[in-house]
Parts: C-alpha cells; sequence; structure tokens
C-alpha cells in the first residue's frame, strides 16, 4: 500500500523524488531545434527579411553611395565627389521649391483627409438617431461602398480624368459654372493659374483617399464598446461629446498611423502631379520633390545629383514621421510603457 504524507507536506515532484540531497533545481535543457520551429523562423522571419534587405534597403544604400558621386546613369564611369551634390541642392532654386510645395502638400492633405474621413467615419457609424440603439445615418452601407470607388481608381488614372473634367475649353467644371451664368469661369484654367493650381491638386488627392481612410476608421470605432457610448447618452452627452472625448481618444493610434501614411503620400506625390501638371505647374507651384528628381535624373541625366534628392526625400519622410509620434507622444498619446 502508498504510504499517505503527513497532513501539511507536499509530494515531491517526479525530479525532486530522484535529485539528490545536495542537488539544487536543474536547469532545462534545451534539446535541437525541430524542424517545425526551423521552417517557421525561415518562411516568417528569414524570407521577408531577406526581401526586404535586398529591395529595400540594399537600393536606399546604393543610392547613398551613387549621391556621393557625378554618376550620369548611362555610363560605367563616375567620380566620387563627396558632399558636392548636397551642396548642390541647398542653392538650387527649383529643388528648394519644390521642397517647399512637398511640405505644403505634406502639412494640408493629411489634415483635411484626416478631419473628413472621420467626420463621414463618425456619421456612419454613431451620428444617426439619438433615440434608441446607437447606430449611423440612415443608407450608411451605401455611402461606405460608394466612399471606396475614388481609391480603387489607379492614381495616374484619377489625375488624367481631373485634368479633363478641369480642362479650360471643354471641361465639365468649368461648363456647369458657364451654364449657371458664370461668364468669368468660360475658359478659366484651374491647373494652369498659380492660385489655384495648388489648391486644386490638394482636392484632386484628398478626393482620392478620403474613402479608404474613412473605412479605415470606421473600422476601429466599431471596436468601440457600445456600452461606453450607451453610458455618455445616459450622463447628458451630445453627439460631439461623444465624439471628441470617447470616439477620438479610443481611435487615437489608427488616427496617427493614417496620419503618417497619408504624410508620406503627400510628400511623394509623383503620380498626381505628373498626370495634372506634368511640368510643375505654372512657376513650378505645384512641383514636388519626386517630380523634380524624375526630371534631373532621365531629362537631365544626372542620376548622381538624383539620388542625392532621394535620400534627402528619406530623411524629410523620417522628419515628418518623428514629428506626428512626438507630437503624438506630447499631446497625450501612448508612452514607452504602452500606458495612455
Amino acid at each position: 500500500m502508498t504510504a499517505i504524507p503527513p497532513a501539511g507536506r507536499v509530494l515531491p515532484s517526479s525530479e525532486g523524488a530522484l535529485a539528490g540531497p545536495g542537488d539544487g533545481p536543474r536547469k532545462r535543457r534545451f534539446g535541437k531545434a525541430s524542424f517545425d520551429s526551423v521552417s517557421f523562423f525561415v518562411v516568417f522571419l528569414g524570407i521577408p527579411l531577406a526581401l526586404f534587405l535586398i529591395f529595400v534597403i540594399w537600393p536606399f544604400v546604393q543610392a547613398c553611395f551613387y549621391a556621393l558621386t557625378d554618376w550620369s546613369g548611362f555610363s560605367a564611369e563616375f567620380n566620387v565627389i563627396g558632399l558636392d551634390n548636397f551642396a548642390t541642392l541647398l542653392s538650387d532654386p527649383r529643388f528648394v521649391n519644390a521642397v517647399g510645395n512637398s511640405v505644403m502638400f505634406g502639412i494640408f492633405i493629411p489634415l483635411i483627409t484626416i478631419a473628413i474621413a472621420l467626420t463621414f467615419a463618425i456619421l456612419i457609424t454613431v451620428g444617426g438617431s439619438g433615440k434608441g440603439q446607437i447606430r449611423g445615418v440612415r443608407g450608411s452601407g451605401f455611402y461606405r461602398v460608394v466612399s471606396l470607388f475614388p481609391y480603387v481608381i489607379p492614381g495616374i488614372a484619377v489625375a488624367i480624368m481631373w485634368r479633363l473634367i478641369l480642362d479650360p475649353s471643354n471641361g465639365l467644371v468649368n461648363g456647369i459654372l458657364t451654364g449657371l451664368g458664370l461668364e468669368r469661369f468660360q475658359s478659366f484654367a484651374w491647373l494652369g493659374n498659380v492660385a489655384t493650381a495648388m489648391p486644386v491638386t490638394m482636392f484632386v488627392v484628398v478626393w482620392g483617399f478620403v474613402g479608404f481612410y474613412m473605412l479605415l476608421f470606421i473600422a476601429a470605432i466599431k471596436g468601440v464598446p457600445a456600452e461606453t457610448y450607451e453610458a455618455a447618452r445616459i450622463d447628458g452627452a451630445g453627439r460631439m461629446r461623444m465624439s471628441w472625448s470617447i470616439t477620438l481618444p479610443l481611435i487615437r493610434d489608427n488616427v496617427q498611423t493614417a496620419y503618417i501614411y497619408v504624410g508620406i503620400i503627400a510628400l511623394d506625390l509623383f503620380v498626381y502631379v505628373q498626370g495634372l501638371n506634368p511640368q510643375g505647374g505654372p512657376d513650378n507651384s505645384t512641383l514636388v520633390m519626386s517630380q523634380q528628381l524624375f526630371r534631373s535624373a532621365f531629362t537631365e541625366g544626372k542620376f548622381g545629383y538624383a539620388s542625392a534628392m532621394g535620400v534627402s526625400m528619406a530623411i524629410v519622410t523620417l522628419v515628418f514621421a518623428a514629428l506626428v509620434f512626438g507630437v503624438n507622444r506630447l499631446t497625450g498619446g501612448k508612452d514607452e510603457g504602452g500606458k495612455q
């Protein structure tokens, strides 16, 4: 028969029972890695990391090297000239103007896009009747589908379409305005006027992206518990108050991520400006860094100089992302520990 230990005594584990009186706790021994673990790391870590290094990091390293040369792009010969290309960039009026335009796009396009997308997302999810269950406006499903149409159209097609719509002679916009009796818009060049070229370009970009980010915010708002809105409504909070005090704080990370993505697109914007104004607009009013880079490389044959522009664009983009993270942290975003 098996002896029953006295009360209060704990039965020893198998390892403790086999260990000698002077042996301490044994260290866990790791055997050889199994095929499953090795294959998992190779497929889900090794291959993506290799692709990232080959197609992202290595081209960037090459660009950094060629930025220090006078390579023409069509010859195997080049000379290392150090930082001369970067010094030339600082005194190049066209590039400085392109940087200024890109910064303007990077400031206003994310702000406008995020503001409109958030407004529509809140209306569609929690902006309905104040009676009964929390819900969006009537026909919200239809709005979700329609709003995504501009995003699924390729960017170059969107730009060419709007260039035709805004055509001074046969464009739809001028035709409608002239039909309403506004004769001064009969041959108005929306993309050929310094005062309107940049705002119109911003409008086209926002039109193309607002629907997609609206859907992202709708998905984020759907993750907010309905009980939170119900409790706020019982306390007397209105729609605006709930949107400002509940919705925005709870989807703050989604807004930050969307702002960075839209900002990166706005700092590039090559497809849209090339489709709307291939020459950079009147008085280079819509010329952006990527467009000037393309012109320097493939029109002027200055690939080394264009590489310096590309490196500068990367630095500007990283600074932009760092500023967004910094502002989010200073205004109450997540700290390093992930706490609100």
